[in-house]
Formats: structure tokens, sequence, C-alpha cells
């Protein structure tokens, strides 16, 4: 819980007469608040929308039909080249979980292809590090997978090149394994842009 701030006699007084958060005997006006505390009363949709709208500088409707043109998806390309793969995987998250089409296994396979790029980046930030020097393995499984789930949406699908794409998962999945799980084909100079078309 986050302390409460002190208030003046007269919103003390006030605060019964306005609308505020929280419970009665332990709440606040929401301008007392900080940026981080309201964040943290938001549910990860909420957040994620949050900072979808931040990126696009522009309002988000989540329940957009249109794909190519859906602010998540967009939002994943935008933090793919910005090397910003977690986020890129966090934002394509909340598309994926409400698709119920045979996307879905799209949006898994981005999903699985920014999680891939999160092991090779931390490798490359951290490779002595006894967690993160251990990440080339599974990032080649995530390779693997996100090729077999992309695959079939090939050759071209909601605007992307989608061969082109399995191409370069199983170029990087092919370099760490010819050099024995030893060398990360990453780097923040290398790293890889996606374009839509």
């Amino acid at each position: 819980m986050v302390a409460q701030p002190r208030r003046s006699p007269e919103v003390a007084g006030l605060r019964r007469a306005v609308f505020s958060l929280g419970k009665t005997d332990e709440s606040w006006f929401a301008h007392y608040l900080s940026c981080e505390q309201i964040k943290r009363s938001m549910n990860k949709g909420e957040r994620i929308s949050q900072f979808v709208a931040e990126l696009t500088g522009g309002e988000v409707d989540p329940d957009d039909t249109d794909v190519a043109n859906h602010p998540f998806y967009r939002g994943f390309f935008h933090c793919w080249n910005e090397q910003r793969y977690y986020e890129a995987h966090d934002v394509l998250e909340q598309l994926w979980l409400k698709t119920k089409s045979r996307d879905a296994d799209y949006f898994k396979g981005l999903i699985q292809a920014a999680g891939a790029f999160v092991h090779l980046q931390k490798r490359f930030e951290h490779p002595s590090h006894s967690k993160h020097s251990r990440r080339l393995r599974p990032a080649v499984r995530l390779f693997r997978l996100a090729e077999r789930n992309l695959s079939r949406f090939g050759p071209r699908h909601h605007a992307l090149d989608v061969t082109a794409f399995c191409q370069l998962l199983r170029a990087y999945a092919d370099q760490i394994i010819a050099s024995d799980y030893k060398t990360n084909p990453w780097s923040p100079e290398t790293a890889p842009k996606l374009k839509l078309l």
C-alpha cells in the first residue's frame, strides 16, 4: 500500500463529498496519486493500451477488426524495430489473447519470435551471467516454434512478408546451431528491422 499523502483540514473535510479512489477509510483524491500509483491500479490490458497510445500518439481501440492497421499489431513492429522485444511480445499478446480465429497461431508465432530475440538480447547484454549465458538453446527452440506457427501464413499475411521473416528466423537458429550454441548472432548494430508492406 502506498503511503497516504498529508492533507490540510479543508481537503480532509472535502474528502467525504468528492469522489475518491480506494476504500472510504483509506481513500484520497486521485490527483494525489502519481502516475506510477495509478498504473499499479490498472490491469495489464489497460497498461498496454496506454503504452500503445503513447507510441502512436492517439487513442487506441483494442476492438479494432482491421488487423493490419490494429494499434497493437502496429505497436508490435514499432517496438521490434526499437529493439524492445519484450514490449513487442506484451503488446501483441493483448491481441492474441482476444483472437479466436486462425490468426491466433500467427500472433503466437510473432510473439515466439520476439521471445527468441529477448533471449539473444539478454545474452548479448550479459554474456557471462549464469542465467543469461544459457539463453541460446531456448532462443533456437522459440525460433523453430515461431517458424512452424508462421510458415503456413506465407507468403504474405496482414502486410508482413511471412516467407522472408521465416527465412530470417531460420538463419538465426542455424547460425547458433552451427556454432554449437556458443555464438550469439544478434547485436544492436545488426538487429533485424521488420517492415510492413
